[in-house]
């Protein structure tokens, strides 16, 4: 055979005994089925909760009266009370301000020497009158002698009412001589001294009043649907007896304090500008101890923040926000930790929760981890979340 022929053949040869030997000797290739990866979730328990609404707001606590001190005489000023100054306390009827009195004094004694004077008068016209009357049965008098008497009886009995009421005047005009305080409160400023002259109708103080506090506080009108207002009545205009209590908190000299109020009313109209509806919220002596919370008084010109107290509501279960899908879904896991979607009713969507209506069946727990893809029935592998299953001291809070 030709040399040329037969290198070719050779080569094919020991190259396919070589290949059958690689197929023959190969190990063999074991075929086993992929794993499926089980996602790991975060769930909190769906635990159902009785709740109470309620509403944040903010103000600055206001006198619920103040008047200026006005005399109703002029006079020089001879004494002021040592509480008249700014910052003073008084009680209702304290004396602050006297006026020199010795011309009201001299008025009323003259006063009452008239009024002697025409009772005596008086006395004399009646007696005459009688006479008179008594000479016309006996046919002495005549018809004008008693016409004069009867007419000057009525001119004394009018001189008396006349001196009757200079006296009481005179009365008047001396007791206002002295100030007195017209309920119990304090001097936010004055602006009188002793041996200064002041006229009628001048205002010589500002006080206010310190028996109860007020806040004027705002409200959205969608945050109202969350309290328990009662729409007054002419006949009760007040919510004194039945209105939301409001908690007020302030620090102020570094110092945390708190108090307890109510709301009394609220105003008539909505806010042009703001579009919001002004509550009023009164505390109790709002100078004396209210307990250890109550470290400093609850002065006017404080600014506080207040919540407002609403309603009770049950059954109700708090979702992180960012838990919601949609705005009304939430993911469940259920008793055989499988994944599905579920519409809620969402009470309320606060700032980071969201009160949904309860309860949940048995054994669903509320899907708290941001999840790209979801498949209904999934499984997964749930993890207890105890910050958000612990965090629920601000539900219903706004």
């Amino acid at each position: 055979m030709n040399p040329k022929l037969l290198a070719p053949i050779v080569i094919a040869g020991i190259t396919a005994v070589g290949a059958f030997s690689i197929v023959a000797t190969a190990p063999s290739v074991e075929h086993v089925e992929p794993t499926r990866a089980i996602p790991t979730v975060r769930v909190i328990d769906a635990i159902p909760q009785t709740l109470r609404y309620g509403v944040k707001t903010q103000g600055t606590v206001k006198p619920r009266t103040e008047a200026d001190l006005v005399p109703e005489v002029s006079g020089r000023v001879v004494w002021i009370a040592p509480s008249l100054a700014p910052g003073g306390f008084f009680e209702a009827g304290d004396p602050l301000v006297r006026l020199e009195s010795r011309d009201y004094e001299l008025a009323r004694d003259r006063q009452a020497a008239a009024l002697q004077r025409v009772k005596s008068e008086g006395e004399f016209a009646a007696a005459e009158l009688q006479r008179q009357e008594g000479l016309s049965r006996a046919g002495v008098a005549s018809q004008s002698q008693i016409a004069d008497a009867r007419r000057a009886g009525s001119v004394a009995e009018a001189n008396l009412l006349d001196a009757r009421a200079g006296l009481e005047q005179a009365q008047r005009d001396l007791d206002r001589t002295e100030l007195r305080a017209p309920f119990e409160g304090r001097v936010r400023d004055e602006h009188v001294d002793v041996g200064q002259f002041v006229s009628r109708g001048t205002a010589i103080a500002n006080l206010y009043a310190t028996d109860y506090a007020e806040v004027r506080l705002p409200i959205a009108d969608d945050q109202l649907a969350f309290l328990d207002l009662l729409t007054p009545s002419p006949d009760d205009p007040t919510f004194a007896v039945g209105g939301p209590v409001v908690r007020l908190s302030a620090t102020f000299a570094g110092l945390d304090s708190e108090w307890i109020g109510r709301v009394v009313r609220t105003e008539g109209e909505i806010d042009p500008r703001s579009r919001m509806i002004h509550v009023v919220a009164r505390v109790e002596h709002p100078y004396d101890p209210q307990g250890e919370q109550a470290v400093v008084p609850f002065a006017v010109g404080l600014f506080v923040q207040a919540e407002i107290e609403g309603p009770e509501v049950h059954d109700v279960i708090v979702v992180p926000r960012y838990a919601m899908r949609n705005d009304s879904q939430i993911l469940i896991v259920d008793a055989e930790n499988r994944l599905y979607r579920r519409q809620v009713d969402v009470l309320r969507i606060d700032r980071d929760q969201v009160l949904v209506k309860g309860p949940l069946p048995d054994g669903e727990r509320i899907c708290v981890s941001p999840l790209q893809v979801v498949i209904d029935g999934m499984r997964v592998r749930p993890v207890e979340d105890e910050v958000e299953a612990n965090s629920d001291s601000e539900a219903g809070r706004s």
